[in-house]
């Protein structure tokens, strides 16, 4: 097999390749055989005539073309494995020369994953930060069960600070009046004082009494988690449909026995701690291993086709919009609330897609050059561990499904990577 490649860009080459003698002698013989198990000769059993007898019989024209798509995917497979060529797409394939089951060459064009150049992992080292969770997090966390625990007596007087105020509000561009997405609500309980809302909302609704309506405007931040809504001027109406004057209970150890299965105070804020030391952890390590890959893939060399790269922006999209879905809002509306085009959200996404797509590639050469495996046991405990946690018979099932334990064995091969990758880099 004699293959020549010429490069039309980084993603993007052409192989003109002649099969070899090994090449055409199977496909012709395998080609034969597959025939053979559907002809009927007289004389013979089915499935059992020579196969000399076999292509004296067959429609020629049949015999060929089966035999050049059977020699040409065994050329293509070769080929690919020879020059080590990763394919992101099917291949373009011409027949060039064909001499019937002696000569066959062909012209093959193939977009393929670039040269990758990996940065040396083993010299990247990055400190990890400490966890500390200081008495103020924890007073935080007694503070919101304290509002969450508190008893609740609806008042007549206006509303002050501190209290919970049930409310039905509506909100629209100041500019243009049209309906804010997302800016309206009805039966909201909302606690004044608690900095839980937009801010400057809230001290809006002190003095206002039961049944009383409120019309005022907002600007919001400029750092908004919603880009459409930075800096933007809405107006809200708002009608308080109930007021509650809120008692907290006094720290104690019949707080503690009110808020959990604890007999004192310092059993409580004990549990607090550690569950707050365990989440700040988690969060720490996720932003740890994204440091580290992020590290790696920066001072890496790649190139990625863009074909790759559109399919992961697609998947993404798709995500987000499943997740719209269950949040009650249309695709269209969320555009409108970003204030994009459709093209202009995939553009905006592209950075990102980029970066997943190239990270992924790294993590699984990587994962290859260290020969980190996953064993079937190791996916079989962690399917078992899911269906603990999803016990609906409908999830169980599609835990089941064969993509999806291909899922979890990528998943299991990406965590046993990162971690390689992390306890490298946290050494001192």
């Amino acid at each position: 097999m004699q293959a020549k490649l010429t490069y039309k860009n980084d993603t993007n080459v052409k192989i003109t390749v002649s099969a070899s003698a090994e090449i055409l002698k199977n496909a012709h013989e395998t080609v034969l055989k597959q025939m053979r198990s559907t002809m009927k000769l007289p004389g013979f059993r089915e499935g059992k005539a020579p196969l000399n007898i076999i292509e004296k019989n067959a429609d020629q024209g049949r015999l060929q073309a089966n035999f050049i798509d059977e020699a040409v995917n065994e050329l293509y497979r070769q080929t690919v494995i020879a020059e080590d060529l990763r394919p992101v797409a099917q291949p373009s394939i011409s027949v060039k020369k064909f001499v019937p089951f002696s000569l066959l060459e062909v012209e093959i064009e193939v977009e393929v994953i670039g040269k990758i150049e990996i940065a040396d992992y083993k010299k990247i080292r990055i400190a990890k930060k400490p966890i500390k969770v200081s008495d103020k997090d924890i007073d935080e966390v007694i503070v919101s069960l304290q509002e969450r625990f508190a008893d609740a007596k609806e008042v007549s007087r206006p509303a002050k600070d501190g209290d919970q105020v049930v409310i039905d509000f509506k909100g629209t561009d100041t500019k243009t009046g049209e309906p804010i997405s997302g800016a309206d609500g009805k039966a909201y309980p909302l606690v004044i004082g608690s900095n839980s809302f937009i801010p400057g909302f809230e001290p809006k609704l002190i003095g206002l009494k039961t049944g009383e309506e409120k019309t005022f405007d907002i600007i919001f931040p400029k750092d908004y988690g919603t880009k459409s809504l930075q800096s933007k001027k809405v107006t809200f109406e708002v009608k308080v449909n109930q007021i509650n004057e809120l008692t907290k209970g006094k720290i104690d150890d019949v707080f503690a026995s009110k808020v959990g299965p604890f007999k004192s105070i310092k059993e409580l804020k004990d549990d607090i701690r550690k569950q707050l030391k365990l989440e700040k952890e988690q969060k720490e390590n996720q932003l740890y291993e994204s440091e580290v890959i992020a590290k790696i893939t920066n001072d890496s060399k790649l190139v990625v086709p863009d074909s790759i790269i559109e399919d992961q922006i697609e998947r993404s999209e798709l995500e987000e919009k499943q997740s719209l879905t269950y949040r009650g809002q249309t695709w269209q509306e969320h555009l409108d609330q970003e204030g994009l085009t459709e093209a202009e959200h995939r553009e905006q996404n592209r950075p990102a897609a980029a970066n997943i797509v190239k990270s992924s590639l790294i993590l699984s050469e990587i994962a290859q050059k260290e020969n980190i495996t996953v064993t079937p046991e190791d996916v079989e405990i962690r399917v078992q561990l899911l269906k603990g946690r999803y016990t609906d018979p409908q999830m169980q099932a599609e835990l089941n499904k064969p993509e999806n334990i291909t899922g979890i064995r990528n998943q299991l091969l990406t965590e046993k990577t990162f971690e390689f990758l992390t306890n490298i880099a946290s050494k001192n």
